[in-house]
């Protein structure tokens, strides 16, 4: 069990346990391949023993610069998603995320207010200064989802993505510490 949550109204964040495998192999087993091109790239499956060993090798290991990796619960306990930081730059205040909702899930506002969750902790109490999120163009979703939060459009690259037959451009969003404050009451985690 995990030692403690951060706590929203519709979701909690906690760590990763050894227990989730079950649910990230149901999700990965279950998604289709339009959900995998949102993450990255079609992969190649991946057995449960595998999926079972990266988890572990990921929960032993430390948090390298503020990177971390959270399981969304919804308020009952259900596990719904993940959320994850990447390029922590401590000495700019820069950093990045990754969320992930399985699909029964989505328009509830599990995500939205999972990385409002994660943006107070990293803006009010890590000091950084700015987030990024990039996002595929054929993903129209996350486009719409991003702007809705507040996210700016700070740049396009051209034909950085390819799948399914085709080459796709790769959107740059950003938000800044101010912009946040703006949308979002200071609240406690």
């Amino acid at each position: 069990m995990a030692s403690n949550y951060w706590v929203g109204e519709k979701v909690r964040l906690r760590a990763v346990e050894v227990k989730d495998i079950d649910s990230f192999f149901k999700a990965s087993f279950d998604a289709d391949t339009d959900l995998d091109r949102f993450s990255d790239e079609v992969h190649f499956p991946q057995s449960k023993e595998k999926m079972r060993e990266r988890l572990e090798n990921n929960i032993k290991s430390e948090s390298q610069n503020d990177e971390f990796w959270w399981i969304i619960e919804d308020i009952n306990g259900n596990a719904v998603g993940n959320i994850n930081t990447f390029e922590c730059n401590r000495r700019i205040g820069t950093f990045r995320y990754g969320i992930g909702l399985e699909k029964p899930y989505w328009g509830n506002g599990y995500a939205k207010e999972a990385i409002k969750i994660v943006l107070r902790y990293y803006f009010r109490e890590l000091r950084y200064q700015k987030v990024n999120a990039y996002v595929y163009s054929f993903n129209e979703r996350s486009l719409k989802f991003h702007e809705s939060l507040g996210f700016q459009q700070e740049g396009r690259l051209r034909r950085m993505v390819y799948t399914n037959g085709k080459f796709y451009d790769e959107i740059y969003y950003g938000m800044t510490c101010e912009e946040f404050d703006v949308i979002d009451i200071p609240k406690a985690l």
